[in-house]
């Protein structure tokens, strides 16, 4: 039978397990997990880059005007922008039309709600970058008075509503939009052009 460790002993094995413990905390754990390395054996063995946080990723400042084009990771879409919001209302005389059309880039994302005081034509449709007015595609075709949707843009160019008073009273149509678009164009009865730029 093992005798009993003496009371030297045990206080000797303490203090040895003691100083050890010590020494593994100022010389790994400390420079490991709270970057602190007093010795200098934390850099010696690289284990402060352990404490470090990691380099946030840096995204560069689009330039003014930049496409807003997305980067599409499984269900997200990243741009290189905030998104903008505009919200705007035409006032249709008889007869008179507004096209109002905001550039988008493929498969950039816009969520709209717009409502007339009265039925009015409209096409939502969108013209192809170096395509032409000639080569617009209609998305949707009605009379109707208003409409909330999303839209995903199938190419790049710009895209947007017509909209038409058919009768002989005054007509008013209100727009709110938000999406990855840089600017709107807007087109009336007389042929007249305006751009909008967006914040």
């Amino acid at each position: 039978m093992t005798p009993p460790p003496t009371k030297r002993k045990l206080v000797v094995t303490t203090a040895v397990a003691l100083v050890a413990a010590a020494v593994i905390l100022v010389t790994i754990v400390l420079p490991a997990e709270y970057g602190l390395d007093p010795l200098r054996t934390g850099k010696a063995l690289g284990l402060t880059r352990l404490s470090s946080p990691p380099a946030a990723e840096s995204v560069p400042a689009p330039a003014a005007g930049a496409a807003q084009v997305p980067t599409v990771e499984g269900p997200i879409a990243h741009y290189p922008a905030a998104f903008k919001t505009d919200t705007t209302q035409f006032v249709l005389g008889p007869y008179e039309f507004v096209e109002y059309k905001y550039r988008l880039e493929k498969g950039a994302v816009m969520l709209y709600s717009w409502s007339a005081t009265a039925a009015v034509i409209h096409d939502f449709h969108g013209d192809p970058e170096g395509g032409g007015e000639q080569a617009a595609v209609s998305h949707e075709k009605k009379t109707r008075r208003g409409a909330n949707g999303e839209f995903i843009a199938p190419f790049p160019g710009i895209h947007g509503w017509y909209w038409e008073n058919p009768g002989g009273e005054t007509i008013t149509v209100s727009l709110t939009s938000s999406g990855f678009y840089t600017s709107a164009l807007e087109i009336r009865s007389d042929r007249t052009r305006k751009i909008h730029e967006l914040r």
